[in-house]
């Protein structure tokens, strides 16, 4: 089959620049109020306020998350660019969608991979690929000559390559509906175990620990107290720990649940919560903090960024070894396109998935279009990973971006979900940009979304920013009951147009504990399925209530500015 290049849409890039931060008298929103309680107010700087708050204690603050260092290498903006080891036509490769060039690509990836790295070049045309491409090699890109100019004809789903995928938690969901990616990014061991695992119809574990919550060595134990926001603990053996490593920062759970508590901000209403038969959310414990260690100095470690939360023995905190994760690794300039067929029924995705970054670390992806996809760009176990310049389009998707568990310091920046080309089929869900499963940390920024939603599916992510976004907000959210509450503490949304005056899931004061909802448009409820899950204060703030677009205008690269 030749695939015309007509089929190709070229890329865009949408860059909007922030202004400088000011600091006016702080002002604090009433959690809770009705949307007509809330007038536009013009006569205070309050965001700036609530800034200068943040500013006085950016690692502490009781709502906003510090996320300056979210994204490839704690924010860098320069990818490397590792030199060119390989052109895929030198392979095989066939430009003009002729014959199936996966084969080619894929060996050229490894080759260089395996000798160390560098990139491996895609030439302007469309590249027919009937198997999935995998960048499994640390050092290593994938770079096409634009989105505009190269494309990955996708001709089989996952569903058809690789295998029916169950759910964990039984029925006949397909995992295919949140994980996977026909470009997909995973050191090339942990792939194999992965697909070994899906073939044999056997669940495998897609976090930081092997194929089990089980396969890890633990290094040492925490033995101090060190609080949210801190750089360093106390352990009792530093002896298996250097500068430079990689490692895992576990917290288990206590008997009452306290760290489930901790996460949602230790305010009233988590107190009384009844997290005992969230079956789903306990599966998510204990919580992975994948971190690198900056200084080893008699038994205190130190850590290249703060403590996401508080150290306290009874969550028997710990360092330990993790999956070796892909490392300094981009996929840039391409698009990924589907074989045309129609959206699948609501948790049924056959996998006709775009890119999916699993166990990345300080990588990226720039410059990447999907098209007529199920599921667009899935974060599953990633860490620092940027994704810049992204863009999902066509006939409609289930998730355009997932955010989902044991994800966490990801930077989604310049993105783009366009309005989908058909009618949504009959049975079909749509979400948005994702977060769940005590994934945190993560931030959405400069994005233009003219459909879906800020979707939270539960599992209590938390601490997360989405900022400086126009949205139709005309998704839903998803998750299941039994994965708990849908906000953890620290969710912000700062500036925010939503251009149909839609509340749900955008504003968050009266859902989301010790939460920021600073400068979105006026909205109204409306079809909405965002309850609050815990009673009494939550301790959230509203500010600048209907005035988007005051300063700063960018959260994140507010905070950015701040860095030394």
């Amino acid at each position: 089959m030749v695939v015309s290049r007509r089929r190709l849409l070229s890329g865009s890039v949408q860059v909007v620049s922030g202004a400088a931060a000011t600091a006016a008298t702080a002002a604090i929103g009433t959690p809770g109020a009705a949307a007509a309680d809330q007038p536009a107010d013009r006569s205070a700087d309050r965001p700036a306020g609530l800034w200068a708050e943040f500013r006085a204690s950016p690692y502490t603050h009781p709502q906003i998350p510090y996320v300056a260092l979210a994204g490839y290498e704690g924010g860098n903006p320069c990818f490397p660019r590792h030199p060119v080891r390989a052109n895929a036509l030198h392979y095989g490769a066939r430009p003009d969608g002729s014959a199936d060039s996966a084969a080619a690509i894929n060996r050229a990836l490894r080759e260089v991979g395996e000798s160390g790295g560098g990139t491996v070049l895609l030439p302007p045309g469309t590249y027919r690929i009937d198997d999935v491409i995998t960048l499994g090699w640390s050092n290593t890109t994938l770079r096409g000559a634009g989105s505009g100019a190269t494309t990955l004809y996708a001709t089989a789903s996952l569903t058809d390559l690789i295998g029916p995928y169950g759910s964990r938690y039984g029925g006949d969901k397909s995992s295919w509906s949140w994980a996977g990616g026909l470009v997909w990014m995973c050191p090339a061991d942990r792939y194999r175990t992965l697909t070994d695992a899906i073939r044999a119809t056997a669940w495998p574990f897609e976090g930081w620990t092997g194929n089990s919550r089980d396969e890890f060595t633990e290094l040492a134990r925490i033995t101090a107290e060190t609080p949210q926001g801190g750089r360093s603990v106390t352990v009792d053996d530093p002896s298996r720990l250097r500068r430079g490593d990689r490692v895992l920062v576990q917290y288990a759970d206590d008997p009452g649940h306290g760290l489930l508590a901790h996460m949602a901000g230790d305010v009233e209403g988590a107190a009384v919560y009844d997290w005992s038969d969230k079956t789903k959310l306990l599966s998510y414990v204990p919580y992975e903090w994948p971190a690198r260690i900056t200084a080893v100095r008699g038994r205190q470690v130190a850590f290249d960024r703060p403590l996401p939360l508080d150290t306290r023995a009874r969550w028997r905190p710990r360092i330990t070894t993790l999956v070796e994760p892909l490392v300094n690794s981009g996929v840039e300039g391409l698009t990924i396109r589907m074989t045309p067929t129609p959206q699948a029924p609501h948790l049924l995705d056959r996998g006709w998935n775009g890119l999916a970054a699993q166990c990345t670390w300080d990588c990226w992806v720039d410059d990447v279009h999907a098209a007529d996809v199920d599921n667009g760009f899935l974060m599953v176990a990633a860490k620092a990973t940027t994704f810049r310049r992204t863009r999902v389009s066509g006939r409609g998707s289930h998730h355009p971006y997932a955010c989902r568990e044991g994800s966490h310091d990801n930077l989604v920046e310049d993105f783009t979900v366009e309005r989908r080309t058909v009618p949504a089929p009959a049975g079909t869900q749509l979400h948005g940009i994702n977060a769940e499963g005590l994934s945190s940390y993560n931030v959405w920024s400069r994005g233009r979304m003219a459909m879906g939603t800020f979707d939270t599916h539960r599992g209590m992510p938390f601490a997360c920013v989405r900022t400086d976004i126009t949205v139709t907000n005309d998704g839903q959210h998803g998750g299941d009951a039994s994965a708990g509450p849908l906000y953890g503490a620290r969710f912000t949304h700062w500036n925010v147009t939503v251009t149909n005056g839609r509340a749900g899931c955008v504003r968050i004061d009266d859902v989301a504990p010790r939460s920021a909802t600073v400068a979105i448009s006026a909205v109204t409820p409306s079809g909405q399925t965002d309850v609050p899950d815990f009673t009494g204060t939550l301790d959230s703030r509203l500010e600048s209530y209907g005035t988007p677009g005051v300063p700063p205008p960018n959260l994140y690269e507010a905070q950015r500015r701040l860095l030394p």
